[in-house]
């Protein structure tokens, strides 16, 4: 296979195969699963207890992925490489992983979440260094773009192949996986990015924000407190909405929704909110994720699940663009340590989520249920989080 050097790949080239290996790490890799659990509850192929285990399984294998991200920091691509090969090959497998072989479906989510996580930060690494190369630091908000598609693609193939079984639809995400990973290894068939020299001025693109070792744990708690705010409707909106209706063509919306809401929002604030600092984008963000975790307690219908999907799906990723380019920001020769040390507080915050709802259980405290106490220890956190970073926004400089 010819190489291209790594100075030669244009901006747009960059962007596309960091858009396509996020499309794939996160959408299928990391929330594939969502979509698919109702129709495994509903052939049979998977009860609660096991699906529950298997997602915990998931952020596990993505906070093991977030702690161990950072062994790539001399070579993201190879990070890139081993991540989206070893999703494909998850994804695939799935059609073995049944309720009569829970274990192998449990250690192919935990699987499937370490090399997300190892896609997400190494090419979150590689994409915004190779862009600051080449004097394009601002179209690095598009590739995070690819988690929306990458989450609306695999909700609308379950939604319009709810009728089909859900094992088969495993089978067509691994084809869609490796296809996608095998356009991002040809992009990637280059020189290692260390022996490429960086442009003579890329000093000058350097923001001179506060020093890199300070403010840090603030950054991580904030996006640790994100990862909990997110997670109860990205695991439990498709099946909250089955409990309200029972056709896939229905509630099986929900999720195309989110992720439709999630790439739309980053293209919007990529072109229109590029002059904004980054924390106080992310805090805007936090902000109204806040207000869409408060829905559900006020009712419990199709429109306010639908309007929780728009709102948490149309800002999740906003967050998680502006948190990780602040992370660059502050950290501009190497950011995959800090980058890795947020996705690990991430990780830590999402399976502090489900785990709330599985110690409450059943019990309900003054007639809220534990998608209702999970969703409001949510709202107060990202709330408290967004006030925060809007506050600290101040005196730090916008985006290059």
């Amino acid at each position: 296979m010819p190489t291209r050097p790594s100075h030669l790949l244009s901006p747009w080239t960059i962007v596309i195969t960091g858009l396509v290996s996020l499309a794939i790490a996160m959408g299928i890799g990391r929330f594939a699963f969502t979509p698919l659990m109702p129709l495994m509850l509903r052939d049979g192929s998977l009860d609660a207890v096991t699906g529950t285990e298997w997602a915990g399984a998931n952020y596990i294998g993505y906070l093991v992925g977030a702690l161990t991200a950072s062994m790539f920091g001399r070579s993201p691509r190879n990070g890139i490489r081993i991540g989206l090969i070893g999703v494909a090959l998850t994804t695939g497998c799935m059609v073995w992983g049944t309720a009569s072989l829970p274990w192998l479906g449990a250690i192919l989510r935990g699987s499937a979440g370490v090399f997300s996580a190892w896609v997400l930060v190494c090419a979150s690494g590689w994409c915004m260094s190779e862009l600051a190369r080449r004097e394009s630091p601002s179209l690095g908000g598009w590739m995070y773009t690819g988690v929306g598609l990458g989450i609306a693609l695999t909700g609308i193939l379950a939604w319009l192949g709810g009728k089909q079984s859900a094992l088969l639809l495993w089978m067509e995400l691994g084809g869609l996986a490796a296809a996608g990973t095998a356009y991002v290894l040809r992009s990637l068939a280059a020189p290692s990015a260390a022996l490429v020299p960086p442009a003579a001025n890329t000093g000058a693109h350097r923001t001179k924000g506060p020093h890199p070792g300070k403010g840090h744990l603030g950054l991580v708690f904030c996006y640790s407190a994100f990862g909990f705010g997110y997670i109860i409707p990205a695991t439990y909106l498709p099946t909250m909405a089955r409990q309200l209706v029972s056709d896939p063509l229905v509630f099986g919306l929900t999720w195309p929704i989110f992720g439709a809401a999630a790439a739309l929002s980053v293209a919007v604030a990529s072109r229109w909110l590029s002059a904004w600092p980054r924390r106080k984008v992310w805090a805007a963000a936090q902000a109204v994720m806040a207000l869409g975790t408060l829905l559900p307690l006020c009712q419990q219908s199709l429109w306010t699940l639908t309007a929780s999907a728009v709102l948490v799906g149309g800002t999740f990723m906003v967050a998680t663009m502006a948190g990780l380019q602040l992370a660059r920001e502050r950290m501009p020769s190497n950011p995959t340590p800090l980058l890795a040390r947020m996705t690990a507080g991430f990780a830590a915050g999402q399976i502090a989520g489900p785990l709330l709802v599985r110690w409450i259980g059943s019990t309900q405290w003054a007639g809220w249920d534990a998608l209702h106490w999970a969703n409001a220890a949510a709202t107060v956190l990202l709330a408290a989080t967004a006030f925060w970073l809007w506050r600290g926004g101040r005196g730090v400089p916008p985006k290059a």
